[in-house]
């Protein structure tokens, strides 16, 4: 097939237009029409269904979308590693994590990383789906679990416990409680069981719930759980990590925790030698090796 013709197939089925393909591509939508046709005619099949909101594609023309669309991700991870200098870290980098974790806990962290390589551009996708990071729907993915995928390059950062927290203008107000059942006096702020999260943490709340606690405020994630316990809401079940951006936290049921939930870093096994890779790996582990200093002198290890 020729190379030419796939690429603007492959343009005109990401866009579902002739019109916008072209303006990607820089070509008038005749000569991508041509293009499209010339494609169909010498595989013998039709590729689209033509209508007046735009194109769709047809059971052959999904076919070859697959497989245009696979071929594009492993040439821009070719791109990427042939982009990548060995003596500059530029271009754009894709990580993938938790919404919990990316907003609180890294992306306050970014601007050590800006700083040092300017020419970097992230783009950080905050969502619970695991990325197939061999197929390049991302570049990196930090995960509250060690990948199963194959072919990927893994490194533990660190541990995370869910623990209790509370403003002291709160505890002042409401009292602080001594016992589970103490928590009948307060509102619990915590992530629905329901919602995309760790085991460690859906347990903990799980069990905390088996107590009579007529007040609940149900989040589907850690930042709205942190800020309506930063407005004093109530108690709320949070990722400890969150006490160094947010010192003035004070910790409920110092003996109750979730089991450990591992943090790791993972990229594919052929970005190893990806300069932007590596700046990004190392800047994590020199914060991690901070965010275990600050704990350790806040007590809160």
């Amino acid at each position: 097939m020729d190379w030419d013709k796939l690429r603007i197939f492959h343009a005109v089925a990401d866009a579902g237009s002739l019109t916008h393909a072209g303006d990607a591509l820089h070509l008038s939508q005749s000569a991508v029409s041509r293009q499209v046709r010339a494609l169909e005619e010498s595989l013998n099949t039709t590729l689209f269904h033509r209508h007046a909101r735009g194109l769709i594609l047809t059971e052959q023309g999904e076919l070859l979308f697959d497989a245009t669309r696979a071929m594009s991700k492993r040439l821009d991870a070719a791109s990427a590693r042939i982009r990548d200098s060995e003596e500059e870290v530029f271009g754009e980098l894709r990580v993938t994590t938790t919404l919990g974790f990316g907003t609180l806990w890294l992306a306050p962290r970014l601007h050590k990383l800006y700083e040092k390589y300017p020419d970097l551009n992230i783009d950080l996708m905050l969502e619970e789906k695991v990325l197939d990071l061999p197929m390049r729907e991302a570049d990196a993915a930090i995960r509250m679990k060690e990948p199963s995928q194959a072919d990927l390059i893994r490194k533990r950062l660190m541990s995370v416990r869910m623990r209790l927290y509370a403003t002291q203008d709160y505890l002042d107000r409401q009292g602080t409680p001594e016992t589970m059942d103490d928590l009948v006096d307060h509102r619990l702020i915590c992530q629905n069981i329901d919602a995309t999260q760790v085991s460690a943490s859906s347990a903990l709340t799980q069990s905390i719930l088996t107590h009579d606690i007529p007040s609940r405020l149900m989040v589907n994630n850690y930042f709205g759980v942190l800020q309506a316990v930063l407005h004093d809401l109530g108690i709320g079940i949070l990722p400890d990590y969150v006490v160094e951006e947010s010192p003035d936290l004070v910790r409920v049921f110092p003996d109750t925790e979730s089991s450990e939930v591992p943090v790791y870093l993972a990229y594919p096994e052929e970005l190893r030698q990806s300069k932007r890779i590596q700046a990004f790996r190392d800047f994590i582990q020199e914060e991690i090796q901070l965010h275990r200093k600050l704990l350790k002198e806040q007590g809160n290890v």
